[in-house]
């Protein structure tokens, strides 16, 4: 995506370059555009943790290059590929309810398990984390070009007035390397020039809507407004709302879906006032083995102080943290919750629209890219 004149990925690796990968550090934005150089699988891992890059898709690539750059920082160990079995579980532990970031680990394990020598080993796992990289990013393009056809739909159904979205946390470029999940068909429906306004939940705790989604959305030039989290359903009531699009975590074999704190809240007044919801996701975020969410989908449980703090910049340009409640006082902060397959019109995927059922999904999974 372009932000000013700079054509940019959330995730950036030259071949120049071979043991290190850049990442937009997102607990910066939208006060401060820093790149930051990752060396090792523990910077890696930590960037994960404390979500200096958030967002399935995303964790997934640069898990996938946390592990060839341990392997490229241990070319002559004799035991490399038992230790870079300890450092897949190691990562994967990092967060645990997106889906891809184990999908991504996983797939490096397969590629280095046949292998006998260490140079092939970092070589072969070095392409492995560009061409998942580059396949998550083909995968959003897809998304964009699948989705944009319901936003076309409703846009021909309004004579071509306005067509408002509503989206919660961040489900841009930042979250998927490029274009997006919930994003891309907005993105692709503003290139083709239809006329589209997002609105924009705030998405506390993190306030991943506010921070980064507006940001995202006043680069592309795409007309959008700030709401507070509880005002979707309102403004839903009053018909300025034509369609809810939000990305996915974690979605099921039978269509149950893990997204940001407040998803579901979201589906429940999209039902109630007739509206469409869908779910953006590429076929990395299904999780096959998984059939109930709302008993089997890890839903992370995130520190309090994300929910006692709040943080941002003073009219001198200063950030600053500032506390929201009274000391000792106690917390629960799930950065996840399930929405039912139920309150769910359709998956939006790189592999085309379905309903959010087993077999839908299964045929999406048997279908070719």
């Amino acid at each position: 995506m372009k932000v000013g004149e700079q054509e940019l990925r959330s995730i950036l690796f030259d071949p120049a370059h071979p043991g290190e990968v850049q990442v937009i550090d997102q607990r910066e934005l939208p006060w401060r555009l820093e790149v930051v150089t990752l060396s090792s699988a523990e910077e890696v891992y930590l960037a994960i943790r404390d979500m200096m890059v958030r967002g399935a898709p995303v964790i997934g690539a640069l898990a996938s290059f946390g592990m060839y750059l341990y392997a490229f920082n241990h070319s002559t160990d004799l035991h490399l590929k038992e230790n870079l079995d300890h450092i897949a579980e190691y990562l994967i532990s990092s967060r645990p309810t997106a889906v891809n970031l184990a999908y991504a680990v996983r797939r490096q394990q397969e590629v280095y398990a046949p292998l006998t020598d260490n140079d092939s080993i970092i070589r072969a796992m070095r392409e492995e984390a560009v061409a998942f990289m580059e396949h998550e990013v083909e995968a959003s393009r897809r998304i964009g070009e699948h989705g944009v056809k319901l936003i076309e739909e409703a846009a021909r159904a309004k004579g071509g007035e306005t067509v408002n979205v509503l989206t919660h946390c961040n489900a841009g470029w930042l979250a998927t390397i490029d274009h997006g999940t919930a994003l891309a068909p907005v993105y692709e429906a503003h290139r083709r020039g239809l006329a589209i306004h997002v609105w924009v939940d705030e998405t506390r705790p993190r306030n991943q809507g506010a921070r980064l989604t507006l940001w995202e959305l006043q680069q592309a030039g795409v007309p959008c407004t700030l709401i507070v989290d509880n005002a979707g359903g309102h403004l839903m009531q009053h018909g300025l709302v034509d369609m809810v699009i939000v990305g996915s975590d974690r979605t099921t074999l039978t269509g149950d879906t893990a997204n940001k704190i407040g998803t579901y809240l979201k589906a429940l007044a999209a039902r109630d006032n007739r509206l469409p919801f869908y779910v953006a996701l590429p076929v990395s975020s299904i999780d096959p083995a998984l059939h109930d969410g709302l008993r089997e989908i890890p839903i992370e449980e995130r520190p309090a102080a994300e929910v006692l703090e709040i943080g941002g910049i003073t009219a001198s340009r200063e950030y600053h943290k500032v506390r929201l409640a009274p000391e000792e006082t106690p917390v629960k902060n799930p950065a996840f919750d399930v929405t039912p397959a139920r309150l769910i019109t359709a998956l939006i995927t790189d592999r085309g629209i379905c309903k959010a059922s087993r077999k839908e999904i299964a045929a999406l999974l048997e279908r070719k890219h």
